[in-house]
């Protein structure tokens, strides 16, 4: 029913002309700014929900597509679409946008229309990453993002706001520089900037290396990996609560999804002979970085550093194929790795949103992140407690939550490749509930530890609408992923047959 309609467009140029709107509406009336907000990002969820709701699992081809000459001189276009990848992660933004908005509806009092609009406008340009198939209008996406983050962080960040976003800026606009060579020499191959187009270019294996290594260098600051992972915990410490949120809930999963759609079907044969290198680095991240979030004593660097974590998982999924491709059970055990990382990038978004946004309950009222500062807050808001607790065993992976069917779909397929490549992931399990686990204990349980625990009103509605969403989200993931897998199955297994071809 809705598959001609420009669905796309209005899910990208809702929120963005919204936050225009918002933006230009000033501070004078700030409910009703709030609350415009509130219904430009509630309607543009409603107009994302017909992406799920007419998608055609059966078929690998991209839908709801639109195109139209943008560019002419250089064969530039505007040119939409999804696929079971990109789907999901569309709905993902939408989704946790309004309960952004609605988180900063008493806390924001500074330029509360400036923040909004941020954030709206971010949601739109997020959006147009994911649908954009023109390789221009996609950079042109990537890099707009950067903006509403630099001033979100900047402008409503803490004391060292301005060293975060400097520090932010330049890592992702260091990488994107070489993928945008990397774009540009693809149109010089095929004469067009169609994504599509580049997945069938032939390539020799030194053009595929270096392709694959300048978007390794882009997507691997967003992940982001180690060792370029360095500004994602100061900038979470330094930004405000929805701006955290929106860099672990979506941003991260930028770079991961850059790797299904660029560097995997592109460069399939320099990604085979580079597979170890990634393999490495998100073995490390899941390892090296679970002990270094083991030691945090800010609850958002521990949560950050947590993210890292977590995605090494995302990474790992994506190159064990190559290793798999060695064993008979080729189809299920790469595809198993391949929705692995994907479940693992929407469960993540999910918990990692809750859990900054219990930071952000915590520091509204205390105004303090360290762990020290707490203790037994179980005593004076037990249903908070109840649902951090809740958070911080989903993020530890426990069986029946989200936490759990990614991490355990992408240790299954990395026994497929190497026992040694599970075994070290799994470790996770241990380690994550070591740092998660440890922070709840010292937070909400024992005795009250100070006045300023003792004095703790619990949630509000307000806050319990949006925390006991995300619950729900989490538990029904994790009961029920089938929904989730299913629109991804014929999308991977097309990418899994392309990967299969060697261009040589």
């Amino acid at each position: 029913m809705f598959a001609d309609w420009p669905i796309l467009s209005l899910t990208i140029w809702l929120p963005i002309i919204g936050g225009v709107l918002v933006l230009a509406s000033g501070d004078k009336s700030v409910n009703a700014t709030r609350w415009t907000a509130l219904a430009i990002s509630i309607l543009t969820f409603v107009a994302s929900l017909p992406l799920y709701s007419s998608f055609n699992s059966s078929t690998a081809e991209m839908q709801f597509v639109e195109r139209a000459p943008w560019i002419t001189l250089f064969n530039i276009e505007y040119y939409l679409g999804i696929d079971g990848i990109s789907m999901p992660l569309i709905l993902l933004t939408t989704f946790i946008t309004v309960f952004v908005i609605i988180a900063a509806w008493e806390v924001i009092q500074y330029k509360p229309a400036s923040y909004l609009a941020a954030f709206l406008i971010m949601e739109g340009v997020m959006v147009g990453v994911f649908s954009a198939l023109d390789a221009m209008l996609f950079y042109v996406f990537w890099e707009a993002m950067l903006i509403p983050m630099f001033l979100i962080i900047g402008v409503w960040g803490g004391p060292n706001r301005v060293y975060a976003t400097i520090k932010f800026f330049l890592y992702t606009f260091f990488g994107s520089v070489f993928m945008l060579v990397a774009l540009i020499y693809m149109y010089f191959q095929s004469g067009s900037f169609d994504i599509l187009a580049f997945h069938d270019l032939k390539l020799g294996l030194s053009e595929q290396i270096l392709i694959f290594i300048a978007f390794l260098l882009a997507f691997a600051v967003k992940v982001p990996m180690w060792p370029v992972h360095t500004w994602l915990p100061d900038a979470h410490v330094e930004a405000p609560t929805g701006g955290s949120v929106i860099l672990a809930a979506i941003m991260l999963k930028i770079g991961g999804y850059g790797f299904l759609r660029f560097s995997l079907p592109i460069s399939p044969d320099a990604s085979h002979q580079l597979d170890w290198l990634i393999i490495s680095l998100s073995l490390i991240a899941v390892v090296y970085i679970g002990f270094v979030a083991l030691v945090q004593q800010d609850m958002k660097k521990l949560i950050a550093y947590s993210s890292i974590a977590h995605m090494g998982f995302v990474t790992l999924g994506f190159f064990i194929v190559f290793t798999i491709t060695a064993n008979p059970n080729i189809e299920t055990g790469a595809m198993l790795g391949v929705q692995g990382g994907m479940v693992q990038m929407v469960s993540h978004g999910f918990i990692s949103a809750a859990l900054f946004l219990c930071v952000g309950v915590l520091y509204d009222r205390v105004h303090s992140r360290d762990i020290s500062a707490y203790g037994g807050v179980v005593n004076t808001m037990p249903v908070f407690a109840g649902l951090m607790v809740f958070f911080a065993m989903a993020n530890a992976g426990l069986p029946g939550t989200s936490g759990f069917v990614g991490e355990f779909m992408v240790i299954l397929a990395s026994f497929r490749a190497d026992f040694w490549y599970a075994f070290l992931a799994a470790t996770t399990l241990i380690i994550g509930a070591a740092y998660t686990l440890w922070m709840v204990k010292r937070v909400v349980f024992g005795e009250v530890a100070n006045d300023n625990v003792a004095a703790l009103q619990d949630i509000s509605s307000r806050e319990l609408l949006i925390l006991g969403s995300l619950a729900l989200a989490v538990l029904m993931l994790g009961l029920w992923p089938g929904p989730l897998v299913e629109v991804m199955d014929a999308s991977i297994a097309n990418l899994l047959k392309h990967i299969a071809v060697s261009k040589l």
